[in-house]
């Protein structure tokens, strides 16, 4: 099946990702578990997903190290402009993956529109997309991350967070198993 396909090939690429995480006493390319979780988390998020969406999902960050943050200025400009080369370059491993496994291009240009973010707010699956990232990072990063910076820069990435998310995608967000230190931060974003 092309889609079983697709994921080996996607996860084989992540997979050869030097930064690693510990998760129980198993050591994964961090890129391979993001992708995991991605799709686990779509899974709960919209059971029904499309397979283009299953797929975007998965592809989220193909490669990411590739293009590393410090290769940007370490400002706002900077930080777009890295954001931007990246989903370029998803989007262009993912429609490379996409065509060696024989997908159509209707469902190729599908997933790198959402990749590309395009229409977020507008396209059902762009914001399926969003929220599913939103959550794996408030779910697996967000305490870790917190630990790395100021409690006023926290509340206003999460109020960002927030505000990229949809109704369901709140809801699923306030599900979330917060630590006590990770839920006061989400509260006092929120209030």
């Amino acid at each position: 099946m092309k889609y079983d396909e697709a994921i080996l090939l996607i996860d084989e690429a992540n997979k050869k990702d030097t930064n690693q995480e510990i998760v129980g006493d198993i050591t994964y390319s961090k890129e391979y578990i993001y992708g995991v979780r991605m799709s686990k988390k779509l899974e709960d998020f919209m059971p029904d997903a499309p397979e283009s969406l299953k797929l975007a999902v998965r592809c989220q960050h193909i490669c990411r190290w590739e293009i590393p943050r410090s290769t940007y200025p370490m400002d706002k400009v900077g930080y777009i402009t890295w954001r931007n080369e990246l989903k370029k370059m998803h989007s262009q491993k993912a429609e490379e993956i996409l065509k060696e496994v024989g997908y159509e291009q209707d469902l190729i240009d599908e997933v790198k529109f959402m990749l590309l973010k395009k229409q977020l707010k507008k396209n059902e699956l762009t914001q399926a997309l969003e929220d599913v990232i939103c959550l794996v990072f408030l779910e697996f990063y967000f305490d870790d991350f917190a630990t790395k910076h100021s409690d006023e820069k926290i509340i206003d990435i999460v109020q960002k967070t927030w505000g990229k998310m949809s109704d369901k995608g709140h809801e699923a967000a306030l599900k979330l198993p917060f630590s006590d230190s990770g839920l006061a931060l989400v509260q006092k974003a929120l209030a």
